[in-house]
């Protein structure tokens, strides 16, 4: 027997439609290029995102289409977030710190048709958009609305337009199409593996009960009494919900642009009242040394949440103690849409001791209720929540990717019954908290960013001379890890000079992605295991 309940699509036009019929007069406000604030309502936004999505149709966009931004977060990319999947098509967000050989594969892999490129970084697309084979049409967002003069043509010659330009012509009658809460509407590629970058299709119906399971007290509680601001880029695991839970709930959002230096995130903070903010260890870590020297506090500020790498406990403690803020931890990944956990005290925590309650935090979480898991040994057998059985951590759940896109051989991230291999090694205790205690490749995670330790090995070996390379990570205060590469040359004949090294690396890595001088390290040989395999556990015991 099925139950007498309405057959309602949960698909992402219901979100920004409530946030224009309930909260319209909620505002989001921006730091542009130039410095100057920009500022507007939940109305405003609505109503672009209608006059958006007839820009996109009259570019010729239909349902299905690939279109990708090339963007720093923005009241603009906001819009670009809800017209683009509204309108049926796929919304593509380009991270900006790939590497252009990624850049142009993920690009051709998708088969964007258009993208929609901030003008401070048009330069880093001229160079590229030759290579890329489907993208038909570019489109330049600028806050001053002047055509930027720029080498950018789409596949047919056609040469790239102006964002307001195009907005400003467009009409703004209102016309939603019917969707499918299955039909994809986002895209985003992960390079948190080796090989070549895979892209996650998000669905409407998954990212609309994500959004729910975000905005609940025990994990985000983001509220319409807050000001949110995500640090978090847009073009990163879709800004960990965000851009999709603020207007729901009709929380005020800011977003500080691309800069993001705490010189910048402070004033904008306490100017515009921020209560809850979200970005990687390494902002956090850069405010709490601004504050220390600069002194202040942070307004009103009640939560930072943490992501893309481990904070430090002394941080987490010091955030408390000194300015009256939580701190906290969450995990997820791209192929959970992303939230996976986020630490919160439970009620039975709250009489603990200090000292226990900061060791409960110093973890990632409680799984969300949307993220089922489960941990496993290499044999397949299920462990206990008990805090000492350590395993894979498996997961499923509604946002949870059941397969990558265009990639038919990726069933060993998937087991026969249905649960995702996130790669990661964990603990979960009785409590129900989960620990993170390393990773099943060794992926190193800089800045909240992955670098693969296997690619630089191999970059570093096809350097003539070189015999052996093994690259591990080592703790960083900044960035909380760095790589680091050992490498055996042969004999006099080997490179004897970092920079060498570095010269090489610096063609098929980015500048961030790079070791330093002194990470850079001549030896005679490399431990290796009983079966011959490098012994990074010994390199790393070292550092």
């Amino acid at each position: 027997m099925r139950g007498l309940i309405m057959d309602y699509p949960l698909t992402i036009d219901r979100l920004i439609r409530r946030a224009n019929q309930v909260f319209p007069e909620r505002e989001v406000v921006g730091i542009q290029p130039s410095g100057a604030k920009h500022r507007y309502t939940y109305a405003d936004l609505f109503q672009r995102v209608v006059r958006l999505m007839n820009v996109l149709r009259a570019l010729g966009v239909k349902r299905g289409d690939r279109v990708a931004t090339f963007m720093w977060n923005s009241h603009r990319h906001l819009e670009l977030y809800y017209a683009i999947p509204c309108l049926g098509a796929v919304l593509h967000t380009l991270n900006i710190r790939l590497f252009a050989e990624q850049l142009e594969y993920i690009v051709n892999h998708a088969e964007d048709s258009i993208i929609f490129v901030d003008r401070s970084l048009v330069e880093s697309l001229e160079a590229l958009a030759p290579k890329f084979k489907t993208v038909n049409r570019y489109v330049v967002v600028d806050e001053d609305g002047e055509v930027t003069e720029t080498s950018l043509k789409g596949a047919s010659g056609t040469p790239a337009a102006d964002y307001e330009t195009l907005m400003a012509e467009a009409n703004d009658i209102e016309d939603f199409p019917q969707l499918d809460e299955y039909d994809a509407c986002g895209l985003c590629y992960t390079s948190g593996t080796t090989g070549n970058p895979k892209g996650v299709l998000y669905s409407h119906r998954g990212i609309y009960i994500h959004t729910l399971c975000a905005g609940m007290t025990d994990i985000l509680g983001i509220s319409g009494r807050d000001t949110v601001m995500p640090v978090v880029p847009m073009f990163h695991a879709n800004a960990w919900s965000v851009p999709f839970l603020a207007p729901f709930v009709g929380a005020k959002l800011v977003f500080a642009g691309s800069n993001v230096s705490p010189e910048v995130l402070m004033p904008l903070i306490l100017e515009e009242g921020v209560t809850i903010a979200l970005g990687v260890p390494t902002i956090w870590n850069g405010v709490l040394h601004y504050l220390r020297e600069k002194g202040g506090d942070m307004g009103r500020m009640h939560s930072l949440v943490v992501g893309g790498a481990a904070a430090p406990r002394a941080m987490i403690e010091a955030f408390k103690q000194e300015f009256g803020v939580d701190l906290l931890h969450a995990w997820g990944m791209t192929e959970m849409s992303p939230l996976g956990s986020v630490n919160r005290l439970h009620r039975k925590m709250d009489d603990w001791p200090r000292e226990r309650q900061l060791e409960a935090l110093s973890r990632v979480g409680t799984p969300a209720p949307i993220a089922e898991m489960r941990l496993e040994d290499d044999e397949g057998n299920e462990l206990p929540w008990d805090g000492e059985a350590v395993g894979e951590l498996l997961v499923k759940g509604p946002a949870v990717v059941s397969g990558y896109y265009k990639h038919p051989d990726s069933s060993d991230r998937f087991t026969g019954d249905g649960w995702f291999r996130t790669g990661d090694v964990a603990t979960i205790d009785e409590n129900g908290v989960l620990q993170i205690t390393d990773r099943t490749k060794d992926l190193i995670k800089s800045g909240g960013e992955w670098i693969s330790s296997v690619e630089m090995e191999n970059a570093i070996m096809a350097l003539p001379g070189v015999v052996e390379a093994a690259v591990v990570a080592r703790p960083d205060i900044k960035w909380d890890e760095r790589p680091v590469a050992f490498i055996v040359g042969k004999d006099s004949q080997g490179p004897q000079e970092a920079q060498v090294i570095l010269d090489h690396l610096s063609v098929s890595f980015a500048k961030w992605q790079l070791p330093s001088a002194e990470d850079i390290r001549f030896i005679a040989e490399i431990p290796k295991t009983s079966v011959g395999k490098f012994d990074k556990k010994v390199l790393r015991a070292q550092l």
